[in-house]
Order: C-alpha cells, then sequence, then structure tokens
C-alpha cells in the first residue's frame, strides 16, 4: 500500500503523451488541441471595415459633407467619393477606398443630403485596417491552443473547415458484477441498477473525451479475461470498476496479471478508495477503480484525471486545489487520509453528512472534494482545510 502522493507520482511518471494527430472538421474539434500552427488563409478582416454605425468620409476643412449614397454590411458596390463626401455606412461594412474616417452616428445631425459633424477627424477614425486581427498567412492560433467555442468561431471566420489536432485517447469502460442490471428492467431480489459506467462516461464526456466505449461482464473468470484482454488491446485506456478486491468472485486482478499488465501500483493509503490498482500493458493505462460508486469517481478525479491530461501532453494535470474556511465540524477516524465530499462556495466550503464510499447522493450535491491528511483527526468551524474543485 502506497501514499496518495506517491501514487499521484507514478500516474504523472507512467502516463505518456499520445503524441498522434487527427484531422478533425472544425465545427466538431470542441475540446481538442491544435497539433500544429495554424496559418490564416486570409486577412481578417479582407477589407476596410467601418467599426460602428455612422458615416464615412472623405475627409476636408469643412464641417458639412454631401451626403451621396450608402453602404450596408454585405455590399459589393464601392461609391467614389470626392473630397467633402459622405456615405451613410452600417458596422461592418465595407468602408470605400476614397473614404478615410468614419463618425458614429451620434454625432452627426443630418438634413437632406447634407450632414454636419461636431468635430475634425484624423484619417483611419472607426475603420478597421484590413489585416487587423490577423494577416494572411500569419499564424491565426498555435500548437497546443485549446479549441474552445470562441476559438471555433474564429476559425470558422477565417474560412478554415479542418484542423489538424492531438488524437484523444480511445477509452473503454469495463463494469463487473452479476448484480448489476440496466435501469428500466425490474429490480429483482438481490439486484442493483448499474450506475458506475453510466456515471464515469458522464464525467468523461463533461471533459472532452468522447471516444468511449461501455463493457460489462459477468463475475466468472474466463469472461473476465477474454473482455479485458479484448479492450487492452483496442484502447489507449481501460477503466474497470469492481472485482478488483480479494473477494472469491473478483477476478480482476487475477486476470490482468495473467494479461502480463504491468502492476505499478495496487492499494493506495486513503478513504476512499483503497483498492485502486493502476497498470500498464505496453502503451495501455489500465486503471482498476473500486466497485462503491463514490470510491470509484473520487480514485478518477484524483488520478484518472491525471493519466488523461498526461496522455494529451498537457501541463496543468490536476484538478486546481485551494485553501478555505470550513463550515463544518468532522471527526476523522482511523489513520488513512480522506477525501471529503463537500460544497465550495467563494471561499467556503461545507463537508456532507454522508461519507460513506457507497453514499451517491450525497456526491451528487457535491463540487469539491475536501482533503484531509493522514496527520489530521478533526475539522473544525473555520478551520483552513485544502479543497479540490471537481469539474461540474
Amino acid at each position: 500500500m502506497i501514499s496518495i502522493d506517491d501514487a499521484i507520482k507514478l500516474v504523472k511518471n507512467t502516463s505518456k503523451p499520445l503524441l498522434k494527430e487527427t484531422i478533425k472538421p472544425v465545427q466538431k474539434a470542441g475540446g481538442y488541441f491544435l497539433f500544429k500552427d495554424v496559418e490564416s488563409p486570409i486577412n481578417m478582416p479582407p477589407f476596410r471595415q467601418s467599426a460602428m454605425d455612422g458615416y464615412a468620409l472623405n475627409l476636408h476643412d469643412s464641417l458639412t459633407y454631401n451626403l451621396i449614397g450608402e453602404v450596408k454590411a454585405g455590399d459589393e458596390h464601392e461609391p467614389i467619393l470626392k473630397k467633402g463626401e459622405a456615405v451613410r455606412i452600417f458596422t461592418g461594412a465595407p468602408v470605400p477606398n476614397t473614404a478615410n474616417a468614419v463618425m458614429m452616428q451620434e454625432k452627426v445631425k443630418k438634413e437632406d443630403d447634407e450632414i454636419t459633424i461636431e468635430e475634425h477627424l484624423t484619417e483611419g477614425y472607426n475603420i478597421r485596417p484590413i489585416g487587423e486581427q490577423v494577416k494572411k498567412n500569419d499564424i491565426a492560433l498555435k500548437k497546443h491552443t485549446k479549441l474552445t467555442p470562441a476559438a471555433i468561431g474564429y476559425l470558422m471566420s477565417l474560412g478554415i473547415t479542418k484542423v489538424s489536432v492531438f488524437k484523444k485517447p480511445e477509452i473503454a469502460l469495463v463494469t463487473t458484477g452479476n448484480e448489476l442490471i440496466e435501469s428500466g428492467q425490474d429490480l429483482t431480489y438481490g439486484k442493483i441498477y448499474e450506475s458506475n459506467s453510466k456515471m464515469l462516461l458522464s464525467a468523461l464526456y463533461s471533459l472532452k473525451f468522447y471516444d468511449v466505449t461501455s463493457h460489462k461482464v459477468e463475475d466468472d473468470y474466463n469472461k473476465t479475461l477474454s473482455k479485458l484482454k479484448s479492450v487492452i488491446s483496442e484502447n489507449d485506456l481501460v477503466i474497470i470498476t469492481g472485482g478488483i478486491s480479494v473477494g472469491d468472485y473478483d477476478f480482476v486482478g487475477k486476470a490482468l496479471n495473467e494479461l502480463q499488465v504491468e502492476e505499478v501500483f495496487y492499494k493506495v493509503k486513503q478513504k476512499p478508495g483503497k483498492p485502486l490498482f493502476f497498470g500498464k500493458k505496453d502503451s495501455t493505462n489500465v486503471f482498476a477503480l473500486p466497485g462503491n460508486p463514490a470510491a470509484a469517481l473520487t480514485c478518477f478525479y484524483v488520478y484518472v484525471f491525471i493519466a488523461l491530461q498526461k496522455m494529451m501532453d498537457l501541463n496543468n494535470d490536476e484538478l486546481p486545489r485551494v485553501q478555505a474556511k470550513s463550515l463544518s465540524n468532522f471527526k476523522k477516524y482511523g489513520d488513512r487520509p480522506q477525501f471529503l465530499k463537500a460544497i465550495y462556495n467563494n471561499g467556503t466550503v461545507e463537508i456532507l453528512e454522508g461519507q460513506s464510499s457507497a453514499m451517491q447522493q450525497t456526491f451528487a450535491l457535491s463540487n469539491a472534494l475536501v482533503y484531509m491528511p493522514e496527520e489530521q483527526t478533526n475539522i473544525k468551524v473555520k478551520d483552513t482545510v485544502e479543497t479540490i474543485l471537481l469539474p461540474v
């Protein structure tokens, strides 16, 4: 049994970046990271553009101008302005090359075909120059940039339809247990509804990992061995829940050993989640999480999350930790460090009732985990505690 710190270090050191490239349509690339720099194929804006609604002017010495026309966004005609002439113009519309400033409409008085502006302008006023955002062939976004909704919109505005991104890991979720049935079936005596795979699938989706398959295996050694052999050979990451303890019908550990999965560690001095296994088979990471739901999800956030970030070659590989003031009292029994389900809010944190590793209801209300180290036995109201912020 190893410490939490040692387990985290081993996950970081063992999990290697995939560094594989894949091409994605821009509109489906959200959450991915650029594999290489993206050059702009055009100037943006591609023409001189009005920054606001108003009047485009060919400047002269007077404050009065003759109005000769109008230019809307999307217009393809280009009026020719002589000195002292103006056109009505709207935000985003192309500014005629013979205009050299735009006066906002709030500072203009109009009478028939003549306008008077409040003050003299300098050339270029309220005109977005060609290539103001980015020039043709310049780098629009650098390698490793995360494609957020804003980044997707920016690339689409440049006319880019496909991008080269880092391939995300292919992931398999495997749940074990004869007692598990699917929601919607009749709940007969001795059975429970399977939730771990749906819970972990949702956690993966929330982190933008979508290449995930789910598998269920009965408490049978040969079936467990066959299923694990296939998913380990076909995926970059395998997450197993249940069957990793030492009961008569816990076959996961035995199967992993026969498949020659290298054990990096097994069992961590913590609560919940002590019977956690992490191993490696060729380039595939293998996690066997406890079957109790709260323990499984805790181990996912503390350890599997790190492996996912490392596989994506990201430096920020742990969930953020902050110091928060406790709103609760809590007494710890035993000497294992503990992760406590909690609600964090603006510098304070409430430790919830129901900390059992099987208690999903409490986790459902949580947005944080309070970390209670080995040497600490009590938390009192107003104590400062280390708090892990969960992605919600």
